[in-house]
């Protein structure tokens, strides 16, 4: 891990800004983008707000780690003086309920930008794919821009006050409609943040994350030590992802108490979050806790998905569930909520697996009971899984980032 000293400069480097490394489906994918990357033979820096997350150790000796240096907010603000309109805007944003700290590193990323000139940069969630366009336009390198959409936009919009979302669809036009391209993670994503933020549908393209591939295959192989998946054990219904509204695990909890009036079976939620006691209290009152666990955060969840009898996706929305294909991937059955974002592109509208109605429990319950009565066949499954390889991202953004030569029509769908 380096400062900006030592930074590698070539014309055909590419960097990849993101917060932190802390292990949500965003910041793993930026992992496996980095690292296929640099198997390809592209020099890659990465570069970080925040030297922490669990996923740190996990970067190759092929990916330089760059820190940014950051700024207080007050003095990020005051680099923009001659950029009025866009300190204006940056100073808004408090209207929009998301960290600042990446545009803390808009100063060091202008440095970053003018001593080793890129021939592109991706950014990855909003403030980042902020900052990345401010930085550009300062530091007036000619880097291209191309910044992503991870998750369905109006969907994380609704509930707010209309103003507040209008408000936030001008500014992240303002912003977004600046950069070479937007990269949505599944066409859904693409058509919505298109039509709400009105930019235009050509400066979008879709390509799915990197997910699947051989180093995910070597990771579900290692051994899984949990009593709960010995031979003969009741079947583990696995879930996994921060535990905030957005995934909505109350409601899968709910479904398998219906489910266990049924059959037999367990439950394990992989994950961290603001919810994870009111989860606890919910299964407890449900009259399930004794059947139901929450390990916490895994760095390698993948002998998990390897070795339970079902995976469930019960998310209110998404960008492009990676933990869905993931599950693929390990060969194992999944349902999930037919919700806005990628899922019902994941299992082709419920070729790979059912789809049921968002919050709904009671039809939850009726497609884990349909799957674990009559499992579908594991290989079929991995062939969909592996679709969404490093490769075929890779052919994608080789051509986004670069314009080395034209991706495949699955990796890449712009209109």
């Amino acid at each position: 891990m380096n400062d900006l000293s030592g930074a590698f400069t070539s014309g055909r480097r590419v960097a990849l800004f993101i917060r932190a490394l802390k292990g949500n489906g965003a910041e793993r994918s930026t992992l496996y983008l980095a690292r296929a990357l640099a198997e390809r033979g592209i020099p890659v820096d990465l570069l970080l707000v925040e030297a922490t997350g669990e996923l740190l150790s996990e970067v190759p000796d092929t990916v330089e780690v760059i820190v940014l240096k950051r700024n207080s907010t007050v003095g990020a603000l005051l680099s923009l003086l001659r950029r009025p309109h866009d300190l204006l805007a940056l100073l808004s944003l408090v209207l929009v309920p998301h960290s600042p700290k990446p545009l803390r590193a808009i100063p060091g990323l202008v440095t970053y930008l003018r001593v080793t000139r890129p021939v592109a940069l991706l950014s990855a969630l909003d403030y980042a794919n902020i900052a990345a366009v401010v930085a550009a336009d300062m530091a007036d390198v000619g880097t291209r821009i191309v910044i992503s959409q991870r998750n369905h936009f109006s969907s994380e919009m609704a509930g707010r006050q209309a103003w507040r979302i209008g408000y936030a669809r001008r500014i992240f036009r303002w912003f977004y409609s600046r950069a070479y391209r937007i990269v949505a993670v599944s066409q859904n994503v693409a058509d919505d943040i298109a039509t709400s933020c009105n930019l235009p549908r050509e400066q979008v393209v879709t390509i799915y994350n990197a997910v699947s591939g051989a180093v995910l295959d070597a990771k579900a192989a290692e051994p899984l030590d949990h009593p709960w998946f010995a031979p003969g054990a009741p079947p583990v219904i696995l879930g996994a992802g921060k535990m905030k509204p957005q995934k909505d695990f109350p409601t899968l909890l709910r479904a398998f108490a219906a489910l266990r009036q049924a059959r037999e079976a367990r439950l394990m939620i992989l994950g961290e979050g603001p919810d994870r006691e009111a989860l606890e209290v919910l299964a407890r009152e449900l009259g399930i806790a004794e059947d139901v666990a929450f390990p916490g955060f895994v760095v390698n969840p993948f002998p998990y998905m390897a070795h339970a009898g079902l995976f469930v996706l019960s998310s209110t929305f998404e960008g492009l569930p990676g933990v869905l294909i993931q599950a693929l991937a390990c060969g194992c059955p999944v349902v999930s909520t037919d919700c806005p974002g990628g899922s019902a592109e994941i299992l082709e509208k419920g070729r790979y697996g059912p789809l049921t109605p968002v919050g709904d429990a009671q039809a939850l319950a009726r497609a884990m009971k349909a799957v674990l009565d009559a499992p579908p066949v594991r290989k079929i499954l991995k062939e969909r899984g592996d679709f969404f390889s490093p490769e075929r991202a890779v052919d994608g953004y080789l051509d986004v980032l670069l314009g080395a030569r034209l991706p495949r029509a699955q990796a890449l769908k712009g209109r």
